[in-house]
């Protein structure tokens, strides 16, 4: 009894202030990466916390805000790997493209991992960035910036506002404001937030952008791993 009594303010204020289902696991997110500097653990026990305590967040949190069951497979797969070609693309074929003053400066940073020396040989280090990028990352990024903030703009109260809403300022600030989150890649972010934004309103189905987001970070850790390629995982 004491137990249930202790959960209930918990569960009222998670009813009450809903928006948190969809914004605290993004912000602690953050909160680790804004942490991670002054944490004194090697960088494999850092990641592997991070992944843990976030996922335990989703877990708790999010797990029943929409189905998981998406309404395009094959689309929302296929967008995930077109998206992941618009990525690593320009690179491939333009191997001096990134230098360009306007993806290397102050404000954007550098085209250049920022991960510890040595953690590239760590096995826990590669097995919980993975599960960062294809579990966490696109769960937490696609509940903030299109299961949230893409309604709220249309509507303080959010969850008015259907999924795969369309209203232009909306749909182009999230895609703006997804792109500045990925620095020196972010003329690709850009393109990722609009392509993400579009296939929510097409399918009005928040897993489908989900799934589209972790094939994409697959098949981009895949890339990181294969090619040696580590400044994509920034």
């Amino acid at each position: 009894m004491k137990s249930e009594s202790a959960e209930a303010p918990v569960t009222e204020s998670l009813e009450r202030y809903s928006a948190l289902r969809y914004i605290a696991p993004f912000l602690v997110f953050l909160a680790f990466l804004a942490g991670d500097r002054f944490l004194p653990l090697d960088a494999d026990w850092k990641y592997g916390i991070r992944f843990l305590v976030v996922f335990g967040l989703l877990v708790w949190l999010s797990r029943s805000l929409f189905s998981w069951r998406p309404s395009n497979f094959a689309g929302s797969t296929v967008l995930g790997i077109v998206i992941f070609a618009i990525w690593v693309g320009p690179d491939v074929l333009w191997p001096a493209y990134r230098q360009s003053w306007l993806f290397t400066n102050r404000i954007v940073g550098a085209p250049e991992s920022s991960l510890p020396a040595g953690v590239h040989a760590s096995a826990m280090f590669i097995l919980f960035r993975l599960l960062s990028s294809v579990v966490n990352v696109p769960v937490l990024e696609e509940l903030f910036w299109r299961g949230w903030l893409m309604r709220w703009l249309i509507s303080k109260d959010f969850e008015r506002v259907p999924l795969g809403a369309y209203q232009a300022q909306s749909f182009w600030l999230v895609a703006a404001l997804f792109a500045s989150e990925h620095g020196s890649y972010w003329d690709v972010g850009l393109v990722t937030g609009a392509l993400l934004n579009w296939w929510l309103i097409r399918t009005k189905s928040l897993v489908d952008c989900i799934l589209a987001h972790a094939v994409t970070n697959a098949c981009l850790a895949a890339y990181v791993l294969i090619r040696n390629q580590w400044q994509y995982w920034l």
